[in-house]
């Protein structure tokens, strides 16, 4: 079968279309046929080895995956040749798939049968497969963890990408007021289109003082209706503590990741001052994911694509997640 591979760290140039054998379902397992795969914000830190995790090479990229079932082992009764299914990606004993364990980014994939999805009917395999990391964390983060209310101002920044994306159109769904923060004319105007009431262009300075300009400053005695409920950070580095001076008292921090950096200059005194929660979110869950589906099915959520491109442009589509001109999710497909 074909299948996108890295043998070393390096460039999206490191990544190849090869042949390499059919996987076998063992027990347990079930054999899908790829139809749909996702990059996410992870994938380019697999490829370069960023993160400090020890990834197993060659790698296949991609934890988003989507396909029919191919086969199935003797043991496994719930699946049957032709079942479309969304892969819940992160894998029973094996990890994550595309960090730590192999990726979709191929044809043909083993699964543990515990870990398929059926799709509702209505739901694309390009759907399905711009789902399970972004829209799963967001959608954890914004309603489980964090509990966006109607009326709360929100602000997300990195709003123009795979998981702030999702972020925007949880929290608006909501009633919540949306402020999204990211550059470029087009991304920010986009922004826009998806229901944001304000966009900041971080690239034209301090998002902190653009917010000020908006809503005014927040006060810790409550005296001041400035700043926001809520602020969606999983930049981190030089935004953590801007991000705190903007939230109003009993306001909230919500956090699923460090893109920017995980070791932060911090600043204590709002955090006590405004009696601020910092609230952390790690993952999703299969029932998550189930919803999201149900979701789209039932026609209240559209993911949002920025293109769809066969898996031999995988490095084109991960150079252009590297440089920052997705919007949405980049999809593959076999």
């Amino acid at each position: 079968m074909w299948a996108v591979r890295f043998h070393a760290h390096g460039r999206p140039a490191a990544l190849r279309l090869e042949r390499i054998a059919m996987p076998v379902a063992g027990a347990g397992e079930v054999l899908v046929r790829v139809r749909a795969c996702a990059l996410n914000g992870f994938d380019p830190m697999m490829l370069t080895g960023s993160t400090g995790l020890k990834v197993p090479l060659p790698m296949i990229p991609c934890g988003d995956v989507a396909g029919e079932v191919v086969a199935a082992a003797d043991d496994v009764r719930d699946w049957k040749p032709g079942d479309r299914v969304s892969v819940y990606p992160m894998l029973p004993g094996r990890g994550m798939m595309g960090e730590v364990t192999t990726g979709g980014c191929c044809e043909f994939i083993a699964i543990p049968a515990a870990a398929l999805i059926a799709l509702p009917r209505g739901v694309s395999f390009e759907q399905a497969a711009a789902l399970p990391v972004a829209y799963g964390t967001a959608l954890r983060m914004m309603t489980e963890r964090g509990q966006i209310r109607a009326g709360e101002r929100v602000l997300i920044l990195g709003a123009t990408g795979g998981v702030g994306v999702a972020c925007v159109q949880f929290a608006k769904q909501a009633g919540a007021i949306v402020i999204g923060c990211g550059s470029g004319a087009d991304k920010l105007a986009a922004l826009r289109n998806l229901g944001a009431n304000e966009v900041i262009d971080t690239s034209q300075g301090s998002f902190r003082k653009a917010l000020y300009a908006l809503y005014g400053k927040p006060s810790y005695d409550g005296t001041s209706d400035g700043g926001v409920d809520v602020v969606v950070n999983y930049i981190g580095g030089d935004t953590w503590a801007e991000g705190l001076k903007c939230l109003r008292r009993h306001g909230r921090v919500l956090v699923c990741g460090a893109t920017a950096g995980h070791d932060p200059k911090t600043d204590l005194r709002y955090i006590w001052s405004f009696e601020q929660s910092v609230i952390g979110s790690n993952g999703w869950t299969m029932e998550n994911q189930a919803e999201l589906l149900a979701r789209v099915a039932a026609g209240s959520l559209q993911p949002v694509i920025h293109a769809t491109r066969p898996i031999a442009q995988a490095a084109e589509a991960m150079q252009e997640l590297i440089d920052r001109r997705v919007f949405g999710k980049s999809v593959l497909l076999p």
